[in-house]
């Protein structure tokens, strides 16, 4: 029997894909990149504990360079006054990945001591994001 092609779009959404069942069972990976400095980092960081609320099960990375770096030093804080050390240090145990532009650090004459504890450094932020996606499927979110 001949089949349309409707009929075979039909049956691939009724069926599904092969892999459907086990993609489903992964939790969505998705990279936070900041670059614009602390009023981005309060928006982003509202944004993680939202997502985490929603789904908990999401492994997400934070990836900052530029201005976005200052959050992740000691003594930031928002613009209400509140500290981002104790926000971070939430979200990290709640498996939330910071990770910090080294060539940042460089650029800008700052000493890696002043970063937050747990942060991980990486060499460049554009190249983890760009790594985050093209090999290990993170999706891309900029707040």
């Amino acid at each position: 029997m001949r089949r349309t092609f409707l009929q075979l779009l039909a049956l691939a959404m009724l069926t599904g894909p092969a892999l459907g069942p086990a993609m489903a069972a992964e939790p969505v990976k998705v990279v936070y990149h900041l670059t614009e400095g602390l009023d981005q980092a309060s928006r982003a960081m509202s944004n993680i504990r939202n997502h985490l609320r929603a789904e908990p099960e999401t492994k997400i990375v934070v990836v900052a360079n530029g201005d976005g770096i200052k959050f992740l030093l000691a003594g930031a804080a928002e613009r209400n006054g509140r500290p981002f050390d104790a926000a971070v240090a939430a979200l990290a145990g709640q498996g939330v990945d910071f990770r910090l532009c080294s060539n940042t650090l460089t650029a800008h004459d700052i000493q890696v001591s002043r970063v937050l504890p747990g942060v991980k450094l990486v060499t460049s932020g554009v190249a983890e994001v760009a790594r985050l996606q093209a090999r290990e499927g993170y999706a891309y979110l900029r707040p």
